[in-house]
């Protein structure tokens, strides 16, 4: 089955095949900067997804050079935007982040070019990270007066520690793809023209395999840190129940508990 938007020229591109959802960041002339528009579409693409039956994983790019250089501070320096604005367009971005982070699908990233400010939020929903040997990171929220927002002060901390994530925040530092691997911000680093293929991979491995364990592990990593350790073993208890009796789990362990030839 192959679902796709009408709209090509939305911030946010959805397209559906094969049980993988592609995500597509689409503001390439702004470097996907993420406007009040690609706010409000990015909850809703994170709902559609989350919520869609034949979505079994999701692949997070970006068109355009870079992958997403955070807020779009020429469009919040406008009459349009004031301190209350500022704060409905963060708390939309926000619950789409919510949105995936709750969800039971497993999200794999390709990252080029500049990933700057709250595109470091965007990216850390994925859980797999394939950044290009060319991409670079960088906070620059104090350069222009403002403080981390997308999800940055949970995702960035979570990601780097807190040593690591105030060295980001509080500097100008700007980290390069290795770097970002070394401190464990990305995943892994491919040569620019390998990342789509190589997050397709990924996506592949997921979706050929059980799909529905994968999603599950990734909701109960994502949700420890904000619960009690109590609610997190409860939760692991009924949902790995839940998994041994899907097809998947029945399958894999007859697979695996087979006679070997010797």
């Amino acid at each position: 089955m192959t679902a796709n938007d009408d709209a090509k020229n939305s911030t946010v591109l959805l397209s559906v095949t094969d049980g993988l959802a592609r995500v597509t960041l689409n503001r390439p002339a702004r470097l996907n900067a993420i406007d009040a528009d690609a706010a409000d579409r990015w909850r809703d693409v994170a709902r559609e997804v989350t919520e869609r039956d034949d979505v079994q994983a999701v692949l997070l790019d970006a068109a355009g050079p870079a992958f997403c250089a955070g807020g779009d501070v020429q469009a919040m320096a406008t009459a349009d935007y004031d301190a209350a604005s500022i704060a409905d367009h963060a708390d939309v971005i926000h619950e789409g982040h919510a949105i995936l982070r709750a969800g039971t699908k497993p999200i794999v990233a390709a990252v080029q070019g500049a990933v700057a400010g709250g595109g470091l939020g965007f990216m850390l929903c994925a859980d797999y990270i394939v950044a290009a040997d060319t991409s670079f990171y960088a906070s620059r929220y104090a350069a222009i007066g403002l403080t981390p927002d997308c999800g940055v002060s949970t995702l960035l901390t979570e990601s780097v520690g807190m040593r690591r994530a105030l060295q980001l925040t509080l500097s100008d530092v700007r980290l390069t793809a290795d770097e970002a691997k070394d401190w464990g911000l990305v995943t892994e680093v491919v040569p620019a023209e390998q990342i789509a293929t190589r997050a397709e991979e990924i996506a592949a491995h997921w979706l050929a395999g059980a799909a529905g364990a994968y999603g599950e592990a990734r909701r109960l990593l994502r949700a420890a840190p904000l619960r009690p350790v109590q609610e997190s073993l409860d939760d692991e208890a009924r949902t790995i129940a839940r998994a041994f009796s899907t097809p998947d789990a029945q399958r894999l362990i007859a697979a695996f508990t087979a006679p070997r030839k010797r």
